[in-house]
């Protein structure tokens, strides 16, 4: 007989999972206690939305399961935004609340979970694929079954399960469960989409961020190239492949390049949508005179599909990894690989400012000169990101992430730190701003406390800089957006245990990039930006 604690902990390790993260309470000290037996690491974060990013980042850089715990009442609630952003990423996370005690449940307990309180299995079935309290110890095998089936097959994600302290304690026979895997499908239409493909005049491919999700990234560039077809990509399918394929045009929309949008203004008979639901972020400029004649649209799900732009869509339902190796030609493999040429050095013109500060644009190009091209950068939510989506060149597929549909400021931060602790190898760094470092910048004391190896690199304006200059440009004037004291990030990150910089200077600017490069724990660069340059973001209004 073993308990619950110990069988779910025991299980984790089987699935190869190394760390959980999260903050501790009454509720779950069984279960810290059957991983502290266990070997399973649990790391401590500031704040359990910075947990749940964490084992988000951690999920996405071993493509496995990720684990956030938190304790019962607001230790669930504080996991419900990081349930949200993992949902929006298709990141298979286990979010794993803790209750008092199902025994006592319609009683008066403090930090009730149940019906009777705040009731987080409710609460938490809109931001998850399964959410389910385990009332008693034989139930725990087939919910657990249950969450591990939904997190890890189909459109993949969050799953939650709240488990009583008093039934973690209880003992049944052990069992044993393997990671669910089921074979992608071809879809039944692979034939009409390569006879469209065929006929294209003017076709255009459109990536979103399902091609990370998929990592179907040397399929999307071989499509290109075998059917000679130009390809744009959406804010969240960004890095999905490389600025020097020769088809690519630049991102669309919010951060977009002229090239895209003259392309798409002088018409396009066949868009190849794969990967993005084609929300208000990813069609921000996108006018009716841009419509194409159809549309083959590549999803995970069907929702959304055909439900943007009134144009005739060709569904294709499924993985688009497999889906696209059904219409591939195996003799374009060589050639798509040998397609491009070597990496020339990088030369930074320093922009013009209206304040003594830097420009936004000048500090992302330092940071690509100076960040290693196999460096994965995870992007915030906010103009900072965008001024990266514009200027920075991607020269490996699946380096740059963003989120371009949930978009929780500060995420980045935690993602960052929990791809680190999945491996530490694997170079990583995290774009964010003054907005988002106040939100969630106290996780950058887990990456000092394990010594992580990340350059956390803040564009200082002293705003909410997106919202501001949006309402400058749509109203002529903002409200609630500029801080009246702004923060110096650098002592913060000082505070918190990690080499600090404060840059005015592009000269500054490099030496601490290239002291974050040799440094054996994180590295805050503060870069102060001209508060007056206008982000590009103001197509969405």
């Amino acid at each position: 007989m073993k308990s619950i604690a110990s069988l779910l902990v025991e299980h984790l390790k089987s699935f190869q999972v190394t760390h959980a993260f999260g903050i501790p309470g009454k509720a779950v000290v069984p279960l810290l206690l059957a991983m502290e037996k266990n070997e399973l690491e649990f790391v401590l974060s500031r704040h359990e939305s910075g947990a749940g990013f964490m084992a988000a980042g951690y999920a996405r850089q071993n493509n496995t399961l990720g684990v956030a715990v938190g304790t019962s009442g607001p230790g669930g609630t504080n996991l419900l935004t990081a349930a949200g952003q993992a949902k929006a990423f298709h990141l298979p996370v286990l979010f794993i609340t803790g209750h008092p005690s199902v025994k006592d449940s319609g009683r008066a307990m403090g930090q009730d979970s149940s019906i009777f309180g705040t009731d987080l299995v409710k609460m938490f079935e809109p931001v998850t694929l399964f959410s389910a309290r385990v009332e008693r110890a034989d139930q725990f095998q087939v919910y657990f079954q249950h969450a591990l089936q939904k997190a890890l097959t189909g459109t993949k994600g969050p799953v939650h399960l709240s488990i009583p302290a008093d039934v973690l304690m209880e003992e049944i026979e052990p069992f044993t469960l393997s990671l669910p895997a089921l074979e992608p499908a071809v879809s039944p239409y692979m034939g009409e989409v390569k006879s469209l493909l065929e006929q294209a005049k003017r076709p255009l491919l459109f990536l979103g961020k399902g091609v990370h999700i998929s990592q179907a990234y040397d399929e999307v560039s071989q499509l290109s190239l075998q059917y000679n077809v130009p390809v744009i990509t959406t804010p969240g399918g960004k890095g999905t492949i490389r600025t020097d394929h020769p088809g690519y045009l630049g991102p669309f929309g919010l951060g977009g390049t002229q090239a895209a949008t003259d392309y798409l203004n002088e018409g396009v008979d066949l868009l190849i949508v794969i990967g993005t639901k084609l929300t208000d972020m990813t069609l921000a400029g996108f006018t009716l005179d841009m419509a194409p004649e159809q549309i083959i649209q590549f999803d995970i799900e069907a929702t959304f599909i055909g439900r943007s732009l009134p144009v005739p869509t060709l569904p294709v339902i499924g993985d688009a990894k497999t889906n696209l190796h059904a219409i591939l030609d195996p003799a374009f493999r060589e050639i798509a690989a040998t397609t491009f040429a070597e990496k020339e050095a990088i030369e930074v013109d320093i922009l013009p400012s209206t304040t003594e500060r830097l420009s936004a644009v000048t500090a992302v190009q330092l940071m690509r000169k100076h960040l290693p091209s196999e460096t994965i950068l995870y992007g915030d939510d906010g103009s900072h990101t965008f001024y990266a989506i514009e200027n920075f060149t991607i020269e490996q597929e699946g380096t740059f992430f963003m989120d371009d549909v949930f978009g929780t400021m500060g995420h980045a931060i935690g993602y960052a730190i929990g791809a680190k602790f999945a491996d530490p190898n694997q170079a990583i760094a995290c774009l964010t701003g003054d907005g988002c470092m106040m939100m969630h910048g106290t996780e950058i004391s887990a990456a000092a406390c394990h010594d992580l190896q990340i350059p956390f690199i803040i564009l200082n304006n002293g705003r909410l800089d997106m919202v501001d200059k949006g309402m400058r440009y749509n109203l002529g004037r903002s409200v609630g957006t500029v801080y009246e004291y702004p923060a110096n990030l650098s002592l913060f990150g000082e505070s918190l245990g990690a080499a600090s910089f404060r840059c005015f200077t592009a000269q500054q600017v490099e030496e601490a990039l290239t002291f974050a490069n040799a440094n054996k724990g994180p590295t805050v660069i503060e870069i102060m930006v001209d508060p007056e340059e206008i982000p590009p973001t103001l197509k969405r209004g």
